[in-house]
């Protein structure tokens, strides 16, 4: 992703500003994926594992990159305290 844009990226409900997800980080979303342990903040499961994603700069809310565009959903977040080995 451009550099130019995550710079002006942030969470849309924090403001927190956002980075990509790392190898490890996003090797830890997916495997709870399957596991079947992930939902969004509203709520739905997610089935599909993650190929990209940014997370707020306090590790707290990740969202996913589809295709090379953020979604910046409030509802599609996914709060990372519902991972118990998620790295920090």
């Amino acid at each position: 992703m451009d550099t130019r844009l995550l710079d002006i990226l942030v969470c849309p409900v924090s403001k927190t500003p956002l980075r990509p997800l790392t190898r490890k980080e996003l090797d830890a979303l997916n495997q709870a994926i399957q596991a079947g342990q992930i939902e969004t903040v509203a709520g739905t499961a997610i089935r599909s594992p993650l190929t990209e994603g940014l997370i707020t700069r306090d590790a707290k809310v990740i969202y996913r990159v589809d295709d090379g565009i953020p979604v910046l959903l409030p509802e599609e977040g996914v709060g990372t305290l519902q991972m118990n080995d998620f790295p920090r």
